[in-house]
């Protein structure tokens, strides 16, 4: 509650004395104290209820900055337990926020990015071919005041330049970036709506998306708005290299140094909200869209990768990665950052997941979720200030698998989207404790059938798109 300056007694006995207004006689000492307790009231009902609820309004409504990669593992960073790759300014930013464990993308690129916009699961989202009907999160602050901005791979207007499904319809005001993946080892550059050039130079991405965030931070941005910029890495996908100043500079080959140059680079683009003095006001998302592409994808082939090509990336504890249903292919490493917000040095279990982030910057940012479709995203506002230490969402669906607390019930299938093919792989049901068992190696089905088909008819609840499936509040 705010301070409010409210007239002493005496003070409105000689505004209000009855004798000086013409007023019928009144006793001005009763006069005052009537008045006084009716100036309490209203500063309570009124002015607490208007001037300061705006104020509390402009105070929640902060920048937010999004970074997004591509196909990074769980275990890959240094704060998530990588005794390979160095990454400081992660680590950092771990120290400085709140780091998730239980965090949860979508399995590949353009069903997570869409996740991500909408809130919404990609099987209503519609991944790489998201329609212009869907609403994204940069259109709903886009429509209360916020300059909004995409940097980088966009992947869900069917990698073609679709005006109507490109940034710049979908609620970004600025946009430079690819419109798709690097599969061919290259990639077209769009700047909002038109062409801007092309390059085969794979080692040069993470810089050149970390100047264009730069400079829109510096050159581009309206200091009178609060902003949303979103940089969506390239890497690591697929056709991987990092600039000559990183390459052959880590202990984890190619992959270590792109990812110890993504490191830099974020440092790169922290520092420089620190020399704006946008630290305090601006809530900074770090997250990836998937697991690691640490397996094969192909019997006979390995989609995107240069011939003689490892499978890179680190599920660390997690089974499979990349396309997977199974923990490696969608739980992966999450840290968020607003000082004086949300707890610096925190780690977090509860589960979280992209799809939370429409309905979480609405409360944050004071914008409305759309209200004619589902949302599957629940607000985690309480979750990320720790004042809801467990969280609002107990419940997460992987495709052809379900997560309701401890308890995951799947259907492994020999192939997801093409990847994670495991030619040993029977299809079969499955229920893990991830509490117990986090790398899905003891099979419980047959011990608790009750369980699995509990689960089972909630998979299909979700599938169907069922209203009010018991998806979203935790009890």
């Amino acid at each position: 509650m705010g301070f409010v300056r409210i007239r002493a007694p005496e003070e409105i006995t000689s505004v209000c004395n009855p004798l000086e207004n013409g007023m019928p006689l009144m006793n001005p000492r009763w006069l005052a104290q009537w008045a006084w307790i009716i100036a309490i009231l209203s500063a309570d009902l009124g002015y607490l209820s208007g001037q300061e609820e705006n104020k509390t309004e402009e105070a929640l409504r902060p920048n937010v900055l999004i970074l997004f990669t591509d196909d990074q593992g769980y275990g890959d960073l240094g704060c998530y337990g990588s005794a390979v790759n160095r990454t400081p300014r992660l680590d950092r930013l771990a120290e400085q926020g709140t780091k998730f464990t239980n965090f949860y993308a979508q399995h590949v690129c353009g069903p997570s990015r869409s996740a991500l916009l909408t809130g919404r699961y990609p099987h209503r989202s519609k991944g790489w071919g998201m329609p212009a009907s869907e609403i994204t999160f940069a259109e709903r602050l886009q429509g209360i005041g916020y300059q909004t901005a995409c940097i980088g791979k966009w992947d869900v207007s069917n990698r073609q330049p679709i005006i109507d499904r490109m940034p710049n319809a979908q609620g970004f005001d600025y946009y430079f970036g690819t419109l798709g993946a690097n599969d061919n080892g290259g990639v077209a550059f769009h700047r909002n709506n038109e062409s801007a050039g092309k390059t085969r130079d794979m080692g040069s991405l993470t810089r050149l998306y970390t100047d264009k965030a730069i400079e829109f931070l510096k050159n581009g941005r309206d200091p009178s708005k609060p902003f949303v910029l979103y940089v969506a890495h390239t890497m690591m996908h697929t056709v991987i290299d990092a600039s000559e100043a990183f390459r052959g500079t880590s202990r984890g080959g190619l992959y270590g140094d792109v990812v110890e140059e993504f490191d830099f680079e974020t440092g790169r683009l922290l520092d420089a909200l620190d020399e704006l003095d946008l630290v305090d006001n601006t809530l900074v998302i770090y997250t990836t869209d998937n697991g690691p592409w640490n397996q094969p994808a192909y019997t006979d082939k390995k989609k995107g990768h240069p011939e003689g090509a490892i499978f890179w990336g680190s599920s660390g504890p997690l089974r499979n990665g990349k396309g997977s249903c199974y923990e490696g292919g969608c739980r992966v490493p999450c840290i968020v950052r607003w000082p004086g917000k949300i707890p610096a040095g925190h780690t977090s279990d509860a589960i979280f997941a992209t799809i939370d982030l429409m309905p979480t910057l609405a409360n944050l940012c004071g914008f409305q979720v759309p209200t004619d479709r589902i949302i599957d995203g629940v607000d985690q506002t309480g979750l990320i200030f720790n004042t809801d230490p467990q969280g609002q969402r107990d419940t997460f669906f992987y495709v052809n698998a379900v997560r309701q607390g401890r308890w995951k019930y799947l259907k492994a299938k020999h192939c997801m989207h093409g990847y994670a093919r495991d030619a040993e792989r029977v299809e079969r049901e499955e229920l893990y404790d991830l509490q117990a068992d986090l790398g899905e190696t003891n099979n419980l089905a047959e011990e608790y059938p009750e369980k699995v088909a509990e689960l089972k008819r909630l998979l299909e609840q979700i599938r169907g798109g069922t209203d009010g499936y018991p998806l979203k509040i935790r009890n």
